[in-house]
């Protein structure tokens, strides 16, 4: 996963970085030596959960990329689905990496009607043990594929892309729900 530093990365790391020495400080002031090793563990873990939460709120807010002329194009040939489009940065920062997640939903199995891409699948306690679960017997009514559509793409800037991969041949009628995540 490329994932592309910003100044506000270096800002929120930098004030964590301030905490961090500000809970080392009030450790090493401490008289009670016991306690000092149990502050600088928290200080650490604390300052290490938020690094790791403020890389992904960062990331929310600063990369935006849109998803334009979706399409999909199905060759009976190969048995194989094309989706192509056209990825566009949206904000001001440089996008390390951006995936396209396409979801593909059996709908013309016993459920009818499929909406917002939820699917149940059911599945017995049983089944695992008689091994009729994995014997291959039962075939996956939705199908997930992730690609990597762009790298580095600067604010503004737009590229199209295309991707494969093969089509279940005993899906009757499909839902499709698309997905772009930037990091």
């Amino acid at each position: 996963m490329i994932t592309l530093f910003n100044v506000w990365h270096y800002t929120v790391f930098g004030i964590i970085l301030l905490i961090f020495i500000g809970g080392i400080a009030v450790a090493f002031k401490d008289e009670n030596s016991k306690i000092r090793v149990q502050i600088i563990f928290t200080t650490f873990l604390i300052t290490t959960v938020m690094a790791g939460f403020s890389l992904f709120v960062v990331d929310k807010y600063t990369k935006k990329a849109k998803l334009y002329k979706l399409e999909n194009k199905r060759n009976l040939s190969t048995e194989q689905i094309m989706y192509s489009g056209l990825v566009r940065n949206e904000g001001n920062y440089e996008i390390g990496e951006v995936t396209f997640e396409i979801k593909l939903v059996n709908r013309g199995h016993a459920s009818g009607n499929v909406k917002a891409g939820s699917f149940f699948k059911p599945s017995g306690f049983f089944d695992f043990f008689s091994g009729e679960s994995m014997s291959g017997k039962s075939k996956p009514q939705q199908i997930t594929h992730e690609f990597v559509v762009a790298k580095n793409l600067k604010p503004g800037e737009s590229r199209e892309f295309r991707v494969y991969f093969d089509y279940p041949p005993y899906f009757r009628g499909v839902a499709h729900f698309s997905k772009i995540y930037a990091h």
